[in-house]
This record gives structure tokens, C-alpha cells and sequence, in this order.
């Protein structure tokens, strides 16, 4: 009776390499290596197993454009001479090495397991199609399909192009194997939130993701991960088990690396004399893999020991046996903790087994064989098996994930490949509109548009990125990238122009011949999507991380109220930003269009990566509002964060940046220490070099611009932040009510901002004990979220101050406006701070403040007239003006009244004056502010030179 069961799954997937135009390739290989040392032989077990009455089930995955190149003519015409050329070096090797028994045995060895995968190959005429088919008829094996040409699904930005990619898989799969696919593995195990929706849509059961996937599920899967959970959509995932993975997968901890086994990199192709191994190598002397190995890894050193098949078959026995060891003490401990037969999900690349793992098919042939004779508590069954046996599944929503190095897409973008997505993205919007716009082609028109599809889905697999990452075939990479998206803006460039080159397009066709069931009308909108109006108002795009609701820091409001000002002077205001929640991703707040990009969250040091994606995210917005119709005058960009976009959209669209500068890395960290602050250092550094002009908004901060940046000082403008008093909704006299910040005797003093370390709170906390000592009836109450929130609390209680030191956290607008109607002085002790729009708002209220004599807020305050300075980290300098405002309420009340009537010159109306002064510098002469068409095909022409 078995206690649970086990989901094998193998994922056989390789780039699409057909190269008719060459007769060499190296590429070409990949697909001979793998049919030769892993899909056949793994055929060859799984009809072992069947001829020997061992029931087997094992779930296989077999990639369109892996698919596509099995059923390829010219391609198996190429694989027939690679095993042709295969056993002729076999036989030469035999009779090399006569006189050396144990490596003529290998020879011998090698010759008849040549000769038995010809004679295989012979028996289906290179159809690799049917044994699959076969096993899959008799129901032990599930074949399942991937994306299209293995695209990296959180990539890509358009649903219709994932709809496209999932069509095209899901049509080539029934076409070969005359069933539908219940499952997909999607590429790189990469999910994210909402492709479930898609998947649903085209009929897709379940999919498997890595174990963190959906070990950070919410809410948590009460079964772990030995059941699958269904996504808010209803489709199964089935999550990889890591012990099982590691035991496997790994060549350090895992079986493939035991000493006893075969070892990969040694190989004839480069141990022999050149002339003896040149006719089984590249026509230009390149030395390659042959497949003849004869040693054994031996041991980490470069001393190698020569391969025993028996040793390795025996370790293979052992090896198999552990493995089922485990996966039983997983279930057994599984079934009384769920109350159900639990499933250990057990994925792998195809290609480990046999290619890079020797003895792989063997150990699988000797799993399957264990299980079935032996009467084993563990049984193999496959995905959908399992989804039939049980009806009530939990349901969980999954964030982004991958599989790969550190689990979240980093192979897939990263400095060594983020330059081909704004490429791809731009590619998909054009053949989206283009699909739409051509609603009964001409046969002709229909073949190109079909081509596109095709040249868009192979550039867009992520295998492009993977290699580039890996740094082994990058030239190779980048040409394919390249030479996809060329061939495709061609076809776009005729299809607009209505200018067709049949014998081009039926090149193309002969280069890529797959997909023949492609339909462009795969990539016509799944949803409309709303066009500007045009305006004849002046236009100007900001980009800015933040925006409310998203408050980090002080940028978000300046953004918000610098753009509503604006709008209030007749521009048209465009904010790209992050997407938030469940705030729409367009819409328009008070006056101002708001572009809300979809980035996946920043996970710890992750969020310099994670800034890389929203400026990708960023452009690839713009230029889907351009495609609408839209120009802009002038571009505003919001520090070092959007500073990428910034400089990619000022070439593209040939408008002026302006660039606002809000704090500085070097700044804030009192000089560059770090590899991420130098980082940092230097985007800021190019968006200043970049800018026409730059916004500072302090005399403070520009000087340190200009010293640090060493940037001109006829390019720097001080404008200053700015307080909207109407938001700050302050009732007339003071708020009686301190609850739940401050019993009703207590005095507040009040600090509101980042708990970053620059703020100085330390300072004020180590102040509040002179100042306790002559007012013990103050509360010290510290309003804000950041990084040093938990230092700064076990400082107060180190100091004993644990009931006189408040910690609320984040608070909401309301809240805000309370604490500063209760508060007897607003503290800002930064030791770095470029303003200080806080201050501001404290003076806005009403209520009286001190703050450190550095940066803006000295700029702000005139102390003893609007109110009071401290020297910045002086504890003592800090709790003798904190105690001057306490001791004396009438004088600070001055104070607070002097600070109201001085705000005028931070009044918004007044800022955004300013700011349109500045723009009007910049424009050119002859700018009317009327909308501009700009011709699409030249400016592709432009941005494809820059690939």
C-alpha cells in the first residue's frame, strides 16, 4: 500500500539553432549531443521498463522550439551524419587502442552504444515524435508543453504577446502529439502575479514553480509544499522539492558529482593529437566534444582515473536506493501531518540525464525498477494523475519567481543583458497595433505579419539572456538577438510602408520555418486601452519612483504638488511611477495623468536590481503613450532613480531633461564608502551630465551639486520645496486630545520623518533626558517608518526612556494633522537634510520648530525669528532651544506666527512660476505646444541602430 507518490518531471527544452546556411555549427551540436546522449536513451529505458512489465509514470515537457527542430528535415538530415561521423570515430578508436585494455574496453563499449541509438534512429526514420506518443498512448508518460520559444514570461510586456507564445506551444504540441497539454512548464520556472489569468484562458491545468514560490504563498499552504495549491484563477502549481532537487541536480552535494562517475570534461575532442582528432572536429580546427570520454572524475584535482562501468553502475544502484529512501521519510512523515497521500514534485532539465549526467538514465531506469518490483510505498504518478485523486486544494496567491541564481529573474536581467528588453517591449506594441490595424490582409500581408510573430518570438527567448548571463556563447547570443529583431523591424517597415519584397519574406520563412500554424491575429488586443486626447497645452513627462499613495520620503509630495500646480498653470502633466496596491495603473488625479509601471517588489539589497527593472518599465510606457500620439516639451526626472530612463527618453523623443535634485549618496553617506553608494554615485553623476538644467532646492544643495559633480554653475537653479497649508487642515487653536500618542498633561515634542540614519534622531533621543530633567511632563513622540526604527527604540531603553519615547510608525495624513495640532514644538535634528518639507508643513500648523543649522533647513528658519537652530549632532545645543520653546509658550507662539506669514515664499503657485520659467529656457524657440505625430518607422530606425 503505498504511503504517497512521486511527480518526476524532466524539462527538455534547447534554443531554436537551425542554421541552413551554414554546414558547421556549433550551435547545431547542442540538438545532435542531446538526442544522441539524452532523448534516446532515455527512450530506451522508458521501453525497457515497458517491455519488462514495469509500470513507470514520469511527466515530460518537450519545448516548441526543441519540438520544431526534432521535426525539422534538413536538421535530421544533419543528425543522421553526426552519428554517422560518430561511428566511424568509434571504430577508429577501437582499433586505437588495441594495445590499452581498459580503454579499448570503453571503446568497445562506446562503438555498441552508438550502434544501438543508429539502429534506433533508423527503426523511426529520425521521427523522435512517435516513441514519445507511444509512451504517452500507453499511458506512461504525460507530455506537456512550454512557452513558445521560451520566452521569459515576467518579461514580457504585452498579454497578447504571452497569449501568442502560449498559442503557438499549445497549437504545435496537439498538432504532433494529438492531444492538448493539461500542463505547461513555464520557462525558467518564471511566474508572476496574474499570468495564472492567462494560462486559465488558454486551458492549461497546472504549472510548476521552485520551492520558494510557493513556500511564500499567501496565506501559506497548510500542506507545504507536498500538495499542490490552485491559484486564484484555479490553475494546480506544483512546487519543486529542494532535497530531492539538490540530491539530483547538484554536482558538488548531489549524486553526478561522485568520484565514481563519468567525467564530463574530459574529452578525446581535446586530449588527442591534432591530426589524429581533426576529421571528428570543426572544419576550422576548433577542438569540440566528441562523446568519447574515458576517465572518471577521480577527485576534485586535475589527476584523473579511468571510467569503470561497473564501479559507476553499482554507485548508480546505491544511489537509486537513497533517493527512494528519502522520498519514503518524506511521505511517511507527510501523510499523518496533511491527512492525505502526499506528492514529492521532483523537476529537472531533460538534458542533465545522460548529456551531462552520464549514468542519469541508468539511475532513473533502476528508480522506476525499484518501485515497481520491490512493491515500493512510493509510486510514481504524474501531475494530472494527483489533480483527479483530490478536489479540495487549497488556494493561494504567488508572488514573482523563477528558478536560477538567488530565485527571483537575476540571470535574466542583469548588466549583462538589460539592454534587450526596452528592444523586445517596443517590439511588441508595434505588431499589437499592427495586428489590429490589418483586419483582411492580402495573402501576402498575412505571410509577413506571420513572420514578424515568429522573428518577435524567437528574439525574445530567454535563452538569449541565460547565455549572455553565463558568459560562454555571448557573441552568439547578441547576434541572434539582433538578427531577429532586424529581420522583424523589416517586416514592420514594408507592412507599413505597403511596400512587400516577396523573395525577402519567403528567405525569412525558409530561415525559420516553425510554428507553421502561426496567426498573427494571436497578438490583436485582448483589451482596449484608452487614447489620449490631443492638447494644445504644453506637455512635460515626469518621472519620479514615488507618488502618492506610495509616500517614502518627501519626493513623492513635492512631486504631487509641484505637478497639481502646474496643471493649475495650463501644462499637461504626465507622471510615470511606480505601480502601488490596487491603485489603477492609469488615471487621473487632479488634473494629472498618472502612469503607474508594474515593477515585481525589491527584496533587501535586491532594490538596486530592482531600480534597473522600473526604469526598463519606464521607457517602455513612454513609448506606448507616443504610439498613441503623444509628445512631450520638456522631461523632468526625480534623482538618481529614473535616471536610465531619463537619458534613454531624452535621445528618443529629442526634448529637454531637467533634472531635480533632492539628496545626494555622498550626501547622505558623508562620502562614497561602498560599492553600491559608488554605484549610485555615478547614475547620479550622468543625470547631471545629462541634464540641460539642473533643480536644486536650497543654496546648501548647490554647492554641494556643483563642488561634488563639478557641474557649471549656470546650470543649477535653486527652487525650493514647497507646503500646501490646505492639506495640512489645521483648526483654529491647539488640539486638546493627545490620545493615544500622549496622556492629556503631557507636552509633545515631535519629530515626523524617516527613520533613516541622516535624520539625527539619536540625537533627540539623547537630548531628551536634559530636557526631561526640567519639564518631566514631555512626551517625545517619533512619527515614521525606516531602517533604524528598532535601533533607535533599544536606544531608548537603554537610557531608560522606554515611557517617554514614542515610536508610532507609519501614520496617515489624519493622524499627522492631529500630532501637529497637539505638538508644543516640532523637532528636525538632521545632520543632512537638502530641505526639510516637514518643517515646512510643522510651520503650516501652527506649531513651533527646531531644527539642526545645516542644508535647507537653514534656508527655511531664521532662528529667533521664525524659530529656533541647534547645532546639528549637539546634544546639548539641541535640548537648550528644545527647553527655550518649553520654557516660554509665548515667545515660541511668536515664533509659530512670524512662520505663517513667512510661508509665501514657499507657496506653490510661486514654485511652479519658477519651474516654467526654467522649462521656457530650455524649449525651443519655435515650440507651439501643439501635439506632434512622430513618423513611427524612422524612429524605429533610429532606436534599432542603438541595439
Amino acid at each position: 500500500m503505498e504511503s504517497g507518490y512521486l511527480a518526476l518531471v524532466l524539462h527538455a527544452h534547447l534554443p531554436y539553432t537551425r542554421h541552413p546556411e551554414r554546414k558547421h555549427t556549433l550551435e547545431e551540436r547542442w540538438l545532435f549531443e542531446a538526442i544522441t546522449e539524452t532523448y534516446i536513451p532515455l527512450l530506451q529505458v522508458f521501453q525497457g521498463l515497458l517491455r519488462d512489465g514495469a509500470d513507470f509514470r514520469l511527466t515530460f515537457s518537450i519545448s516548441p522550439t526543441l519540438l520544431s527542430m526534432w521535426t525539422d528535415d534538413l536538421l535530421k538530415e544533419r543528425v543522421l551524419r553526426y552519428l554517422n561521423q560518430s561511428i566511424d570515430l568509434a571504430e577508429k578508436e577501437v582499433d586505437r587502442t588495441r594495445k590499452d585494455p581498459v580503454f579499448h574496453r570503453l571503446a568497445n563499449y562506446y562503438r555498441e552504444r552508438l550502434g544501438s541509438i543508429h539502429r534506433f534512429w533508423r527503426h523511426y526514420n529520425g521521427d523522435l515524435v512517435r516513441p514519445f506518443r507511444e509512451l504517452a498512448d500507453r499511458g506512461k508518460l504525460e507530455l506537456i508543453t512550454s512557452a513558445g520559444t521560451h520566452p521569459f514570461l515576467p518579461f514580457v510586456k504585452r498579454e497578447e504577446s504571452i497569449h501568442a507564445q502560449l498559442r503557438a506551444a499549445l497549437t504545435l504540441h496537439e498538432h504532433h502529439f494529438g492531444r492538448k497539454s493539461r500542463g505547461i512548464w513555464l520557462p525558467e520556472c518564471g511566474y508572476a502575479p496574474d499570468l495564472d489569468r492567462l494560462l486559465q484562458e488558454n486551458g492549461i491545468d497546472y504549472f510548476f514553480t521552485d520551492s520558494h514560490g510557493l513556500a511564500l504563498a499567501e496565506p501559506a499552504p497548510v500542506f507545504d509544499l507536498l500538495s499542490p495549491v490552485l491559484t486564484p484563477k484555479g490553475t494546480a502549481v506544483f512546487a519543486r522539492d529542494p532535497a530531492a532537487s539538490e540530491q539530483v541536480w547538484s554536482s558538488k552535494e548531489g549524486y553526478p558529482g561522485d568520484y565514481d562517475y563519468r567525467e564530463y570534461y574530459r574529452d578525446i575532442g581535446y586530449d588527442l593529437d591534432f591530426e589524429t582528432i581533426r576529421p571528428y572536429i570543426h572544419p576550422e580546427g576548433i577542438r569540440i566534444n566528441t562523446g568519447f570520454k574515458y576517465y572518471r572524475i577521480t577527485g576534485p584535482g586535475e589527476h584523473k582515473e579511468p571510467y569503470n562501468l561497473e564501479w559507476a553502475r553499482e554507485k548508480t544502484a546505491r544511489h537509486a536506493d537513497h533517493f527512494l529512501w528519502e522520498r519514503r521519510c518524506q511521505v511517511r512523515e507527510g501523510v499523518h501531518s496533511i491527512g492525505r497521500k502526499p506528492v514529492v514534485t521532483a523537476p529537472y532539465d531533460a538534458e542533465l540525464y545522460g548529456h551531462w549526467w552520464f549514468e542519469g538514465p541508468q539511475f532513473l531506469d533502476m528508480l522506476f525498477r525499484k518501485m515497481h518490483f520491490d512493491q515500493d510505498e512510493l509510486q510514481p504518478i504524474t501531475p494530472s494523475e494527483y489533480l483527479d485523486r483530490y478536489g479540495d486544494y487549497q488556494v493561494c496567491r504567488l508572488a514573482m519567481s523563477t528558478w536560477g541564481r538567488h530565485g527571483y529573474a537575476d540571470v535574466w536581467l542583469n548588466g549583462t543583458n538589460d539592454w534587450i528588453y526596452p528592444v523586445l517591449h517596443r517590439s511588441e506594441e508595434r505588431l499589437v497595433a499592427l495586428a489590429l490595424r490589418f483586419d483582411r490582409p492580402s495573402s501576402l500581408e498575412r505571410r509577413a505579419l506571420n513572420q514578424a510573430g515568429r522573428e518577435l518570438m524567437l528574439a525574445q527567448a530567454s535563452d538569449w539572456a541565460f547565455i549572455m548571463d553565463n558568459k560562454t556563447m555571448v557573441e552568439y547570443a547578441v547576434k541572434r538577438t539582433k538578427h531577429h529583431i532586424n529581420r522583424f523591424e523589416c517586416l514592420m517597415e514594408m507592412l507599413e510602408a505597403a511596400s512587400l519584397d516577396e523573395e525577402w519574406i519567403a528567405q525569412a520563412e525558409a530561415l525559420t520555418p516553425l510554428f507553421p500554424q502561426m496567426d498573427y491575429r494571436w497578438y490583436r488586443p485582448l483589451t482596449r486601452g484608452t487614447v489620449p486626447v490631443a492638447s494644445e497645452c504644453p506637455r512635460v513627462l515626469m518621472l519620479a519612483w514615488e507618488f502618492p499613495p506610495m509616500m517614502v520620503g518627501g519626493l513623492s509630495r513635492h512631486v504631487y504638488d509641484l505637478s497639481r500646480a502646474l496643471v493649475k498653470k495650463g501644462w499637461e502633466v504626465h507622471v510615470v511611477t511606480t505601480e502601488i496596491g490596487d491603485d489603477p495603473h492609469t488615471e487621473m488625479v487632479e488634473g494629472i495623468h498618472v502612469h503607474r509601471v508594474h515593477v515585481m517588489k525589491p527584496c533587501g539589497d535586491e532594490f538596486y536590481h530592482w531600480v534597473f527593472q522600473l526604469n526598463l518599465m519606464m521607457v517602455d510606457t513612454v513609448h506606448a503613450l507616443m504610439d498613441t500620439g503623444l509628445s512631450f516639451d520638456i522631461i523632468h526626472a526625480h534623482d538618481w532613480l529614473v535616471s536610465r530612463a531619463a537619458k534613454a527618453l531624452k535621445y528618443r523623443l529629442g526634448s529637454p531633461l531637467v533634472s531635480t535634485i533632492h539628496a545626494t549618496e555622498h550626501g547622505r553617506n558623508q562620502g562614497i564608502h561602498t560599492d553600491l553608494q559608488h554605484r549610485i554615485h555615478s547614475l547620479e553623476q550622468q543625470l547631471i551630465d545629462e541634464s540641460d538644467r539642473v533643480i536644486l532646492c536650497s543654496t546648501y544643495m548647490k554647492r554641494e551639486v556643483e563642488q561634488i559633480f563639478h557641474m557649471p554653475s549656470d546650470k543649477a537653479e535653486v527652487l525650493p520645496n514647497g507646503v500646501d497649508p490646505e492639506l495640512i487642515q489645521v483648526a483654529d487653536g491647539r488640539e486638546e486630545n493627545k490620545e493615544p500618542f500622549a496622556m492629556v498633561h503631557e507636552r509633545i515634542v515631535l519629530f515626523i520623518g524617516r527613520l533613516v540614519r541622516e535624520k539625527g534622531v539619536e540625537t533627540l533621543i539623547r537630548s531628551a533626558e536634559r530636557v526631561l530633567s526640567r519639564h518631566p511632563d514631555t512626551k517625545f513622540v517619533i512619527a515614521g517608518k525606516g531602517p533604524m526604527k528598532e535601533e533607535w527604540e533599544e536606544l531608548s531603553r537603554q537610557l531608560n526612556l522606554a515611557d517617554k519615547v514614542l515610536f508610532t510608525g507609519f501614520i496617515s495624513d489624519e493622524a499627522r494633522n492631529r500630532l501637529l495640532r497637539s505638538a508644543s514644538v516640532a523637532v528636525f535634528p538632521s545632520w543632512y537634510e537638502p530641505f526639510g518639507i516637514v518643517a515646512l508643513e510643522a510651520m503650516a500648523a501652527g506649531t513651533p520648530v527646531v531644527v539642526s543649522d545645516t542644508g535647507g533647513l537653514a534656508d527655511v528658519v531664521e532662528h529667533g525669528y521664525t524659530g529656533l537652530k541647534a547645532y546639528p549632532q549637539d546634544v546639548h545645543s539641541l535640548a537648550l532651544q528644545i527647553n527655550t520653546i518649553l520654557s516660554d509658550p509665548e515667545q515660541a507662539a511668536g515664533f509659530a506666527q512670524r512662520a505663517k506669514e513667512e510661508l509665501s515664499r514657499f507657496d506653490w503657485n510661486r514654485i511652479a512660476n519658477g519651474t516654467i520659467s526654467l522649462y521656457e529656457k530650455i524649449l525651443p524657440r519655435d515650440c507651439s505646444y501643439l501635439m506632434v505625430t512622430r513618423n513611427p518607422v524612422s524612429r524605429v530606425r533610429e532606436e534599432n541602430a542603438c541595439i
